[in-house]
């Protein structure tokens, strides 16, 4: 399998498998989490404040851009990866998954190691390692599938 980068091509590496799956995770995570209601909406009347009461009277919130529609599509083919892990393997698809949730903003795990120990009852070491098997099993579909990414 071979990354095609202009006129450079390389080997899928499994930091190549797991760059993609984070930044799918992020995005994933940036879009938003309601839509549109089914119910009738009632129209409520702002009420105008003077700028001594309006400052500080709600919160900033800091908002994740809005991914775009190359991103949700290469958001889509990495989560499809995980099918690539059999099920008799699904523990490994779940640490790859879980892993795989990285806050838009910030960078962060939204599952470090240590959290997935606890919530699987094991080593956080074992997490580490299972979830390079379930990287590296997705790696090996890949080359032999030979699908480009």
């Amino acid at each position: 399998m071979l990354l095609t980068m202009g006129r450079l091509e390389r080997v899928l590496q499994p930091n190549d498998v797991v760059a993609r799956l984070e930044a799918a995770g992020a995005a994933m995570l940036a879009l938003p989490s309601h839509g549109y209601s089914p119910k009738l909406r009632v129209t409520n009347y702002d009420v105008v404040h003077t700028t001594l009461e309006a400052y500080g009277w709600q919160p900033l919130k800091v908002r994740p851009a809005m991914p775009d529609a190359a991103e949700i599509s290469r958001m889509d083919e990495a989560f499809g990866w995980l099918t690539l892990i059999p099920e008799e393997k699904y523990v490994l698809r779940r640490i790859v998954g879980a892993r795989a949730l990285v806050h838009p903003i910030t960078r962060r795990y939204l599952y470090p190691w240590r959290r997935l120990g606890e919530v699987l009852g094991a080593d956080h070491k074992s997490v580490q390692r299972w979830h390079g098997q379930g990287i590296g099993i997705i790696v090996m579909a890949l080359k032999n599938v030979s699908i480009k990414i």
